[in-house]
């Protein structure tokens, strides 16, 4: 299929698409019952909210801003890891930032005397992935200008098992945080609140600018590292800025959502299908399809349990993992 190129289509439909999936997720499968008019009028400032009003703002807004900004993120991360590796199956996931995150995460919510929250969390979750992803990169040979990429993914396999394993321990050893730490890390939004918004808020507000900044030069990345290079771009600046980026914007991520996977695989994929491969419409029509996604799969996952709640990454990993059989068949 050839990219969108009609302006009114190539933005409007993933718009609109948002749009009408945030404002179901306003008041779909709630166990109080809440109407769209409900939530509409939530949104409206100046008056005292009802019940169901109430329970939009303080409980169902935050958690579907949660999704959307979790969604952009985890996107915009995917997308810049597969244009600086020349690497289709590269993403948060596949190279080890989300297991090197979870266990960071699991370890300190484990030992540590006091709990932990906001940008520390952030912190130590951005550290322990990025830990993990230069481990990847080194075993892999992923610094290299021509590296194998099946080398690269056995090395983010092996190491992704490795964590995942020391995280399991981790539960085993620490049974007071055993659920909380089991359900953080199926990955989703449900526990979602205002202050999640804003830890994660002004890390994308903050990431997004700088990326579309550079959509030029990941343009010239595209071509080949050689020809960019050629061109005036530095890559090795390049690389540390967006290194540095994705690892803050996974970090946010994994601290509020826990390791929520295949958004960052896929979704680079769709926003390529649709848009084509010019970084300046790719980048953010990612953001919107992963805001999307994300939002659709939390619903998804209310309605698969209601009254009761699924995390989201349990119905991403539902939907993620046989499209990620197509991928690895049609790339052959």
């Amino acid at each position: 299929m050839t990219a969108i190129k009609h302006p009114v289509l190539l933005w409007g439909l993933p718009v609109a698409a948002l749009i009408i999936i945030f404002w179901l997720s306003l008041f779909c499968y709630s166990a109080i019952p809440v109407s769209g008019a409900d939530a509409t009028r939530a949104l409206l400032p100046g008056h005292t909210p009802t019940l169901p009003e109430a329970l939009v703002q303080n409980l169902r807004l935050p958690r579907s801003l949660v999704a959307v900004l979790i969604g952009a993120s985890l996107a915009l991360a995917g997308t810049l890891l597969q244009t600086l590796t020349h690497n289709p199956m590269a993403s948060p996931s596949l190279l080890g930032i989300n297991s090197g995150a979870a266990l960071a995460m699991a370890l300190t919510s484990a030992l540590s005397p006091t709990p932990i929250a906001g940008y520390s969390l952030s912190f130590i979750a951005a550290c322990g992935g990025g830990v993990s992803w230069l481990l990847v990169m080194t075993a892999g040979g992923g610094f290299r200008h021509t590296h194998d990429r099946n080398k690269l993914i056995l090395a983010s396999i092996a190491l992704s098992a490795f964590c995942m394993g020391l995280t399991r321990i981790t539960l085993l050893l620490a049974e007071d945080h055993a659920y909380g730490i089991f359900y953080w890390l199926a990955g989703g939004v449900s526990h979602a609140r205002w202050q999640d918004v804003w830890q994660l808020l002004p890390v994308v507000v903050t990431a997004v600018p700088v990326v579309l900044l550079l959509a030029n030069q990941l343009n010239l990345l595209n071509l080949s590292d050689s020809t960019a290079h050629t061109l005036g771009v530095n890559l090795t600046r390049l690389r540390l800025v967006i290194n540095m980026l994705v690892l803050l914007l996974v970090g946010a991520c994994v601290s509020v959502a826990g390791p929520v996977a295949f958004i960052g695989l896929l979704v680079p994929h769709l926003a390529r299908f649709w848009a084509g491969f010019d970084q300046r419409n790719v980048l953010p029509v990612s953001m919107l399809l992963g805001a999307t996604l994300m939002l659709l799969a939390d619903v998804l996952a209310r309605a698969l349990a209601f009254p009761g709640d699924l995390p989201a990454g349990a119905v991403l990993a539902l939907i993620g993992s046989p499209c990620f059989v197509w991928l690895v068949r049609r790339r052959g």
